[in-house]
């Protein structure tokens, strides 16, 4: 796993490349300067959520009351702790969301973007047609749905995790790898869709391969680290990355 890890990571830098060589610029900025509209608004909002439910929930159980009686500073600071990083695993939670929400509308344009790649690393055009457009929207909305479903379910039963003092502290890595995973496999689908596998198989596939999903998604929030223009690259950057990041595989017949 960790060596398709590597695989997956050196394609960021194959894609920068790629994309400064062969001029897809409009390609890659047009949809992340409206993700990065999408995702400030919704940083906002989703912050000020997670306060507030945190803050509710203190009040509602009793346990700010206690702790505030209790006068115990070392307890005190396990239940901040614990409280940041609650906060921390609602964010994640909520930029999952925003994020299969932008991968649903967004799915026609990455999966162009995703055969445009292809179809220049092998000197040949995929046919167009608009009845397959159709099914690869409806298939990328179908995987982005199932996703995120399961990624769902990991995250809630991450948060309930996070409660517990210290054991709870390694929640926040948990989720991340489980947010690069589900990410990642979004990502590698569109090259698994366009050479017509199934869902089943795609799901097969990329499970038996987990280091280049988790390595895909990884860079990708790596690049959230950098503000505005680390967002702007991100997404369409991961596409291409993930299209790349296959070939290894593809030419070695695995």
């Amino acid at each position: 796993m960790l060596k398709e890890m590597i695989i997956a990571i050196q394609a960021y830098f194959e894609a920068h490349r790629f994309i400064r060589k062969h001029k897809l610029w409009k390609w890659i900025l047009i949809p992340g300067i409206l993700y990065t509209l999408l995702f400030m608004l919704g940083m906002y909002f989703f912050g000020k959520t997670a306060s507030t439910f945190i803050e509710w929930l203190a009040k509602e159980t009793g346990l700010q009351d206690w702790l505030n009686a209790l006068d115990n500073s070392f307890i005190g600071f396990l239940f901040t702790m614990g409280g940041m990083l609650l906060w921390l695993l609602q964010m994640l939670f909520y930029f999952s969301l925003f994020k299969y929400m932008f991968l649903i509308v967004g799915s026609p344009l990455f999966a162009y973007l995703s055969e445009k790649t292809e179809a220049i690393i092998e000197g040949k055009d995929f046919p167009f047609g608009f009845r397959q457009l159709l099914k690869d929207i409806k298939r990328g909305i179908f995987i982005a749905l199932r996703n995120s479903l399961w990624q769902t379910v990991y995250l809630l039963t991450i948060l309930v995790l996070s409660l517990v003092p210290i054991a709870g502290w390694l929640t926040p890595i948990l989720a991340l790898l489980v947010e690069c995973y589900y990410y990642g496999f979004s990502m590698l689908d569109y090259s698994m869709e366009r050479h017509r596998k199934t869902a089943a198989e795609s799901i097969f596939f990329i499970g038996a391969h987990k280091g280049l999903a988790i390595g895909n998604g990884l860079i990708f929030y790596l690049m959230h680290g950098l503000p505005v223009i680390g967002w702007v690259l991100a997404p369409a950057y991961s596409v291409v990355a993930a299209t790349l990041s296959m070939y290894p595989l593809k030419s070695t017949g695995k």
